[in-house]
């Protein structure tokens, strides 16, 4: 073809009046440029989308729950990892014994995180603080403590401020659990007033692990001291058996969302 009888069928084109095309196709159509691809199938086009699709992201067991019932279709499964701390349900999860595949592509995920109490005892474990510095912690977290009580640790820590400037000498455990530290006031080079202070072994913490429970999880929180060569003391707290308590927590959303859900909870990860 010439390059005149090219150009006479391109302006005839250019000039044609504009066609609708039907919503809901997809359209190979020829233009000046070469072939163009219009596709009119999507959701953009329609009043309404054809099907739900989407992930929710939650932060607690009710939210969760409350969007389950409103959304999940009777093939729903859920899924949970506890390495990822996170439960998936796929509303739209395919049909059983060769039934109907589904989209899978509507689901909504609890990512549990832990709570600021549980953050703040985790962040001294392991490390030890002066008198000063645990004295105040505890006064700031009293509440987190179930035992001993509220009046006895807020004692404690006054004790504690009251001890500041004292030598510590040596350290006991006594039968009842507690420990007595022996120390002497720093009146002058000579020596002060002698005295004991008792520190219990552990503190028996009453506290949610993940953000949004309604139910506080035990952690036993025990006691280190260390005396070091000038008569300083230093205290912190080592929470027990870690990795089970959040393992046990983990659990407990776990039976918490299985008790209202109508299929089991799987343990691993949705494709």
């Amino acid at each position: 073809m010439s390059t005149e009888a090219q150009a006479i069928i391109d302006n005839a084109r250019t000039a044609a009046m504009p066609q609708a095309l039907a919503l809901g196709t997809y359209w190979i159509v020829n233009t000046p440029h070469g072939v163009e691809h219009i596709d009119l199938t999507g959701d953009q086009h329609r009043d309404q989308p054809r099907r739900k699709k989407g992930t929710v992201n939650v932060r607690d067991a009710a939210s969760f729950l409350a969007y389950y019932d409103k959304h999940a279709s009777p093939t729903a499964e859920v899924y949970a990892d506890r390495d990822r701390n996170t439960i998936t349900a796929i509303l739209d999860a395919h049909t059983a014994h060769g039934g109907q595949p589904e989209w899978q592509q509507h689901r909504v995920t609890l990512t549990l995180r832990h709570s600021d109490a549980f953050k703040a005892w985790q962040g001294i474990s392991g490390n030890l603080l002066t008198q000063t510095q645990f004295a105040e912690f505890i006064e700031d977290h009293r509440a987190d403590v179930h035992d001993p009580t509220a009046a006895d640790l807020l004692e404690l820590a006054q004790t504690f401020q009251a001890t500041t400037k004292v030598s510590f000498k040596s350290s006991t455990m006594l039968k009842s659990g507690q420990r007595q530290l022996a120390y002497v006031e720093q009146i002058d080079a000579a020596g002060g007033q002698r005295g004991d202070l008792l520190i219990p072994d552990y503190l028996q913490l009453a506290i949610a692990v993940y953000e949004g429970a309604t139910v506080a999880d035990t952690v036993t929180a025990r006691l280190r001291y260390r005396i070091d060569g000038e008569g300083r003391l230093r205290i912190g707290v080592i929470l027990d058996q870690l990795t089970d308590v959040i393992a046990t927590a983990f659990e407990g959303v776990i039976s918490e969302i299985d008790a209202q859900v109508p299929v089991p909870v799987l343990r691993g990860t949705p494709a």
